[in-house]
């Protein structure tokens, strides 16, 4: 079922054998769509915006692993979107360099009458990105429901993820709903209040002991699906 809300819809597709959550966002005024980290099952994707008569205009990117763009090149001979990702990852993806839709940390796209904000969150890739329109913030591998993305690929660096947690934590409101970019837990979102209670990764104030258990502890210790834990 697709979450209402006055002026946008988003509609969480589980996709792909990495519990992909494939997102179409849905401005009600304009009926155009913007669909986040397309990837595995674009047919699926089409066919859903089909069903609601919706033309899709946009791509987001969250950032460039695999998982999350390898329906990139079909969904744009199938529609003439717009692709948008941050500045940063383009650099490090080495694609799409000269696109007039590169975008800095706090640009907004306007998807007809829906604003939706960039954030540039590093840590997982240098240049990771979470989508915030509302209450809604679209986390890609930046932050799971109770985890939050390996630094031990290419790119990642616990230091920026560090940073990058503390700063959502502190800046964003506690009723902001999560949705991120795998099905990896209990429950496919939370709220803000609810990653700081039971979210590892957000209860740590010192930083080498975060790097320390982002690199060595916690997939060692970890069960999936993510459940909370306590402080």
């Amino acid at each position: 079922m697709r979450d209402t809300h006055t002026s946008f819809h988003i509609q969480p597709m589980e996709l792909g054998a990495m519990e992909n959550f494939v997102y179409l966002i849905v401005d009600v005024t304009t009926q155009r769509a913007a669909v986040v980290d397309p990837a595995w099952d674009i047919p699926a994707v089409l066919h859903k915006a089909n069903e609601w008569g919706v033309t899709i205009t946009d791509i987001l990117l969250t950032h460039s692993h695999h998982d999350h763009i390898n329906g990139v090149d079909e969904l744009l001979h199938h529609t003439d979107a717009q692709l948008h990702l941050l500045k940063p990852e383009a650099q490090f993806w080495g694609k799409h360099l000269q696109l007039p839709t590169l975008h800095h940390g706090g640009d907004r796209i306007m998807l007809g009458n829906t604003a939706i904000t960039i954030l540039h969150t590093p840590g997982h890739t240098p240049g990771s990105a979470c989508y915030h329109l509302g209450n809604d913030l679209l986390t890609g591998d930046t932050m799971f429901v109770y985890g939050c993305g390996r630094c031990d690929l290419r790119g990642g660096d616990p230091n920026q993820m560090f940073d990058t947690l503390n700063k959502l934590q502190r800046d964003l409101p506690k009723s902001t709903c999560i949705r991120p970019g795998h099905n990896y837990s209990v429950t496919p979102t939370s709220t803000l209040a609810e990653e700081i209670s039971g979210n590892p990764f957000l209860h740590f104030t010192d930083r080498d002991k975060f790097v320390d258990y982002r690199m060595r502890v916690h997939d060692q210790i970890r069960q999936y699906p993510m459940a909370p834990i306590s402080p």
